[in-house]
């Protein structure tokens, strides 16, 4: 079984780039907080700490290299940035949804696709055939709600 790390490997080999060591550093803490949506400058941030020869265009030009590879998703959360998440499955599945909290600012992710049935529904009354969708609500979480 291939880790995450191999996988991201042999996707950059097969479009004929190599994992340079800003590019692993870069990667590693995209693997490190996956669970966060980070934008280029708080990677810059973090991947500084052990690197921190790196500067920030390095950064900017790895997050677009990985993401036109495809191992990388781009999201944009209305904050005024670009946010980025590891997403090796894209032809799998779906974005997963998010849910922003619009007085502190969280970000969840609610992982259940709901909407697969008004995709059929579109498909068949538009004849268009749907590769994916996003959908964000925008709401407050719960400690904001007390």
């Amino acid at each position: 079984m291939m880790n995450t790390m191999d996988i991201l490997k042999e996707k950059l080999k097969e479009t004929g780039f190599k994992i340079t060591p800003q590019r692993r550093a870069i990667v590693e803490i995209l693997l490190k907080h996956s669970t966060e949506h980070l934008s280029s400058e708080e990677i810059y941030d973090l991947v500084r700490v052990d690197c921190p020869e790196i500067g920030l265009a390095t950064v900017y030009r790895t997050m677009q290299l990985l993401d036109e590879v495809g191992v990388i998703s781009k999201l944009n959360l209305d904050d005024g940035c670009i946010r980025y998440e590891i997403s090796l499955n894209k032809d799998d599945c779906h974005n997963h949804h998010h849910l922003i909290c619009k007085n502190c600012g969280k970000i969840m992710e609610a992982k259940e696709d709901l909407l697969d049935n008004i995709e059929k529904e579109i498909q068949e009354l538009y004849k268009f055939k749907i590769l994916d969708h996003d959908v964000k609500f925008y709401g407050l979480c719960e400690e904001c709600s007390k």
